[in-house]
């Protein structure tokens, strides 16, 4: 991230913690996606329900889309071996809820150009326990 110019998103804070990451995989949440080797290309964290993310109760300047369940995408890496993962993963969770919210980091302009590629619409800004930093926040709705 820090070579693309966000090195604030994850680094000062060594985030995901190994404690997230392993509750993550026990509840089920982590997802991976594999290469056409088997190997581990990309990860991300995946929920669904009516309060999928607690964190995006607040939103700042603006408003989400529509209530009811929705899905929710966090932690996206990918060993940047294939160019496509992230819109693949992100393609996967919206297809299994139709309704789907994602927030980044301002400076991450990648993540930003990718989900307004996929239809993503920025709705306002939330802020995290994590750090300082605010996130813009982002919906789609089928």
């Amino acid at each position: 991230m820090a070579e693309h110019g966000n090195p604030n998103q994850w680094g000062p804070t060594n985030w995901p913690p190994e404690a997230l990451i392993r509750s993550d995989i026990q509840t089920g949440s982590s997802y991976v996606c594999e290469n056409d080797a088997g190997q581990v290309a990309a990860v991300f964290f995946y929920t669904y329900g009516e309060d999928a993310e607690p964190g995006y109760r607040d939103i700042e300047d603006g408003a989400w889309l529509a209530g009811g369940p929705y899905g929710v995408v966090h932690r996206i890496a990918t060993d940047g071996s294939q160019r496509g993962l992230g819109a693949f993963c992100i393609g996967w969770a919206f297809e299994q809820c139709g309704h789907l919210r994602i927030d980044t980091h301002g400076d991450n302009a990648v993540m930003q150009n990718l989900l307004k590629k996929l239809g993503f619409t920025h709705c306002g800004t939330i802020h995290v326990q994590e750090d300082d930093f605010p996130r813009l926040a982002y919906e789609k709705i089928l």
